[in-house]
């Protein structure tokens, strides 16, 4: 059974899907679930929300859902400053799987316009990337590194898809350490109906796989019920051409999407 091993309820501060209502969208869609509330620690966005959680209460409220359909996990915001804390958060209930992504750069949420002014598309991408890479290896408890092309959604440049050959040393140290880290990299599937942005991400993915790596997990980053499993076929049929097999997690242990 495929997975969207990327899914936000109400239990992530931008998001107000239920359970039930996620669950009911991927039975229709003959696919499983992985919950990947957020943890940004000590951090407030703009609108007030923080994006945090009470893990004990999650697990009470989502526990019994639990099963062949169902995993619960995380999805960790990466700073060096708040590494520690993470770890710590990510062991307080039984996750079946924790996502670590990169939301900010130098402390500056790269959701809004702040971070880009004053800089160029290579300089952005490339702090971005660093940045990535280090917080990474920190981050080494991480099962999988959600969303490499994050920035791509909300970059204000004309053209902000990755090009591999524009940032291909940082990027290749991105993926050396998802290796050495023995973390998989998420195929997120938000995008994906974009042929171009697919385009763009190919060169990226089939480097994953020169490099080294086997294995990618299919998310849809959804926090509504519409975008449950979008792309979700496209994303497997992309990996399988590559090279890549789909996973997914239960109790941290990597488990075959396609048996």
């Amino acid at each position: 059974m495929l997975f969207d091993s990327h899914i936000h309820t109400e239990f992530s501060a931008d998001s107000e899907m239920k359970a039930a209502e996620a669950l009911a969208v991927a039975e229709k869609q003959g696919i499983g679930l992985v919950f990947t509330e957020h943890l940004d620690a000590n951090f407030t966005a703009k609108d007030g929300k923080a994006f945090s959680f009470a893990p004990h209460a999650y697990w009470q409220a989502y526990s019994r859902l639990r099963g062949d359909n169902l995993r619960l996990g995380v999805e960790i915001g990466m700073r060096a400053s708040t590494r520690d804390f993470s770890e710590e958060f990510s062991r307080r209930v039984p996750f079946d799987m924790i996502i670590c992504s990169q939301h900010l750069v130098d402390d500056i949420d790269i959701y809004y316009p702040d971070y880009y002014e004053g800089k160029d598309k290579q300089e952005a991408y490339h702090r971005y990337f660093v940045q990535m890479a280090e917080n990474l290896k920190a981050h080494s408890f991480a099962n999988t590194l959600g969303h490499i092309d994050y920035i791509c959604r909300y970059a204000p440049y004309e053209d902000p898809d990755i090009v591999y050959e524009d940032f291909a040393d940082e990027i290749d140290a991105v993926l050396r350490t998802a290796i050495v880290t023995d973390t998989v990299m998420e195929l997120n599937t938000r995008r994906l109906g974009d042929r171009e942005a697919l385009e763009k991400l190919e060169p990226v993915y089939r480097r994953y796989k020169e490099m080294g790596g086997h294995f990618v997990t299919l998310g849809s980053d959804a926090h509504g019920a519409d975008a449950i499993g979008a792309h979700m076929q496209l994303a497997c049929d992309f990996a399988e051409s590559i090279g890549l097999m789909p996973v997914t997690f239960c109790q941290q242990r990597m488990v075959n999407c396609l048996r």
